[in-house]
């Protein structure tokens, strides 16, 4: 059973030390009342967890790992593909038992005996997946209201692939880690039925993926539009960073009325521009996001920690857009590597693949230009942590709509990432990604990593910037030459920073031989600099 976590190490910075603490004491109390609440009843029925089924996939080469509760000093018996273990429910009534690794197969039948008797039937071994994020990776097959998925209807018609299996979880949020998940939707073949509202870009993944490496995939869909990271991050981990500690403090406000979350100030005041502009009155309010979605821990609480006991191939993430709505976007450059590294360690698995997408086109009606840009850099910059890669989808994305419809590509993309990472394939899975920068006299050298056949898609490079200690960005005159490029201008003598892809609905014509593209990317440290 999981455990509660209370208390903050390291010193409280000065301007978050009051909220932080309103709400260490706001929640403390609850906290440590809903953790009793974990211990499950000691009666006699054998019952295992939602998040283990019929037609589930279970990870290949690894240990099984099977749970679940029944009767306290209960003997629980376990078989699985000829092989049989047993064990005893603790006082709580808890019990487990890991069963043999084997290859991809199936389908197997796995009987669980007690006081009764649980048969889970049609179980493949393969390889399992996690899709989670907010609303690029929730978008389901059939679409949004706001947007549709390119091709939609002929692409459900087409998903019919029995050794793909999908699951939902629902989203819920809590202030404590669960030891079970609420589930949309329980494990299922994937059909046009079931995939219809299933994650569009992990639907194509496990597709790609499926075909490649010609083993059954599992994916479990845990996603929810409109979240922040530290609301997918523990709580252990969050107050172990003194940098964390004003997401605490904003969330404390907003939970007493004090504030409206950063998106919904943002929103109001674009959408009162807009409505000065065309001669109208104001709005005079926005309806207030669901708080709970944005509480710290709350979803990893509910939605993630649930899942950390089952054994996994890896992570694909989508998420990014609702940490642009802030003062201190550069703190994404620490709260992101944080997540990852909690992940792993709540799953104990060691490094394994997280492949993420890089946060796509925006429309600047509503976005701070800088911060989308700040975003990206951090995540660009997690690639630092290893086992990790990222897909670039500024090129692919609606500049007129967060929501792009094309989501066959970015599956494509981490797909390529999955073949490198997670199944050694010798395959090319980045575009050029920046290393560093020389200078030449009055002209800087961008050099890259993944740069072979580094080209143009359009035989320009409008996208280079280039500053001098000033700090004061200009656009660049950029050829290629080999597999980097030199930037200049005559407005700047001495140029010490470069940039490329810095707008919100940049062109993205930098690209590598296999077609993939650059990602925008900074020389300037200035937002992931130590904040005061």
């Amino acid at each position: 059973m999981q455990g509660c976590y209370v208390g903050v190490n390291g010193k409280l910075r000065d301007e978050t030390e009051a909220a932080a603490q309103r709400w260490h004491v706001g929640i403390c109390s609850l906290l440590v009342a809903c953790c009793l609440l974990l211990v499950h009843a000691a009666d006699a029925e054998v019952v295992l967890p939602k998040v283990l089924g019929s037609h589930m996939v279970v990870q290949r080469s690894m240990p099984v790992h099977i749970w679940g509760w029944g009767g306290v000093g209960e003997s629980i018996s376990v078989s699985f593909r000829n092989e049989t273990k047993t064990t005893t429910a603790d006082g709580a009534g808890f019990w487990e038992v890991y069963l043999s690794p084997g290859s991809a197969g199936g389908p197997f039948s796995l009987v669980v005996r007690g006081s009764n008797v649980v048969t889970l039937d049609d179980i493949l071994v393969g390889d399992l997946w996690i899709a989670s994020g907010q609303s690029n990776m929730q978008m389901p097959m059939g679409g949004f209201s706001s947007a549709a998925v390119n091709n939609a209807e002929k692409e459900i018609a087409a998903a019919r692939y029995p050794q793909i299996r999908t699951m939902q979880i629902a989203q819920t949020s809590s202030l404590y880690p669960l030891d079970d998940a609420t589930v949309k939707s329980p494990w299922a073949k994937c059909t046009p039925e079931t995939i219809r509202s299933f994650s569009a870009v992990g639907y194509f993944f496990a597709r790609d993926v499926h075909r490649a490496e010609k083993v059954p995939i599992g994916i479990i869909d845990s996603t929810w539009g409109g979240t922040p990271a530290e609301a997918w991050t523990s709580l252990p981990a969050l107050t172990s960073h003194a940098d964390m500690l004003p997401f605490l403090g904003a969330y404390a406000d907003m939970m007493q009325g004090r504030a409206k979350t950063l998106r919904q100030i943002e929103i109001e005041k674009a959408l009162a521009e807009r409505a000065r502009a065309n001669g109208e009155p104001a709005p005079k309010h926005i309806a207030r996001r669901n708080v709970l979605s944005w509480q710290p821990a709350g979803l990893f609480n509910a939605m993630i920690a649930p899942l950390t006991p089952l054994g996994i191939k890896g992570v694909i993430w989508y998420q990014g857009e609702a940490n642009r709505y802030s003062d201190r976007a550069g703190l994404y450059g620490k709260l992101f590597p944080l997540l990852i590294t909690d992940w792993r360690q709540a799953w104990g698995q060691g490094d394994f693949p997280f492949l993420y997408v890089q946060i796509s086109s925006w429309s600047p009606e509503v976005a701070a230009l800088e911060s989308v840009a700040v975003v990206r850099e951090a995540q660009r910059r997690t690639l630092a942590l290893r086992n990790t890669a990222m897909v670039v989808s500024a090129d692919i994305g609606d500049p007129h709509n967060v929501h792009a419809g094309d989501k066959q590509d970015v599956g494509a993309r981490l797909t390529l990432a999955a073949r490198a990472l997670a199944y050694n394939e010798t395959v090319e899975y980045s575009g050029p990604a920046f290393r560093q920068v020389t200078r030449s006299g009055s002209s800087l050298r961008v050099w890259f990593d993944h740069a072979a056949g580094l080209r143009s898609k359009d035989g320009q490079l409008p996208d280079f910037e280039i500053a001098g200690d000033d700090r004061k960005f200009v656009s660049a005159q950029a050829r290629l030459d080999g597999e980097t490029v030199i930037v200049d201008s005559p407005a700047v003598a001495s140029p010490q920073y470069v940039r490329y892809a810095w707008q919100p609905n940049p062109q993205m014509t930098l690209q590598n031989g296999a077609g993939l593209p650059a990602s925008p990317f900074s020389s300037d440290d200035r937002y992931f600099e130590e904040h005061p």
